[in-house]
């Protein structure tokens, strides 16, 4: 009887003490959510509009792992030296999102997402279409692709349970960007706005 009460207290034990991971352990939760998100930077010194969005498989509602992009342009008119006529500087970027978060069960927390991709950019011109009244059409004067590290930092409300709002800061670096007449950080820079997610959190 002694050493059948010492069996169960050394199978107890173990059993607190298992081994878990991400994938086999009954204590760890999944989910997922989407996202759109609408941001405001300066590129170049010109107002620019980001339009992106994200989506990603969230771990035990702390950690998020997906996918993200953005597309942007800035002033249809400008002129850059070197280029015939007034161009907009026009690009997207995407790749591999992280995004921890901290507090994620408390009304208002705070996610670290960090985007980790690639992109390109180009210089592009309007120009009135000769195959319609009124049409236009568009040409690429010169473009860059870029690798791209964006970290930022988001304070989250939970709305509801399967939608949040954030409120977000983030800092764009880039490769060195080879285009006409244009510094080779040009796309370096702060950028703020706010995203929608939706999803099991």
């Amino acid at each position: 009887m002694i050493l059948l009460a010492a069996a169960g207290v050394v199978a107890a034990q173990e059993d607190g003490n298992e081994y878990r991971t991400i994938f086999g352990s009954e204590n760890i939760t999944h989910g997922g959510y989407g996202a759109i998100s609408m941001n405001y930077s300066r590129i170049d010194g010109k107002d620019a509009f980001l339009a992106g969005g994200r989506g990603a498989w969230v771990i035990n509602h702390s950690l998020a792992i997906g996918l993200g992009g953005y597309g942007f342009a800035n002033d249809i008119e400008y002129t850059v030296p070197g280029v015939e006529e007034d161009v907009a500087l026009v690009g997207g970027y995407g790749g591999l999102l992280i995004e921890p978060v901290i507090a994620p069960k408390y009304p208002i927390h705070v996610s670290v997402p960090v985007l980790i991709g690639a992109g390109g950019v180009s210089y592009i011109r309007k120009h009135w279409s000769t195959s319609c009244y009124g049409c236009e059409d568009y040409y690429s004067e010169d473009a860059s692709a870029f690798f791209l590290l964006e970290p930022g930092l988001e304070l989250e409300l939970n709305l509801v349970r399967f939608m949040r709002i954030a409120l977000g800061g983030y800092y764009r670096i880039t490769s060195d960007v080879a285009l006409v007449n244009t510094g080779k950080k040009v796309l370096h820079g702060f950028s703020g706005g706010l995203t929608l997610k939706f999803g099991k959190f």
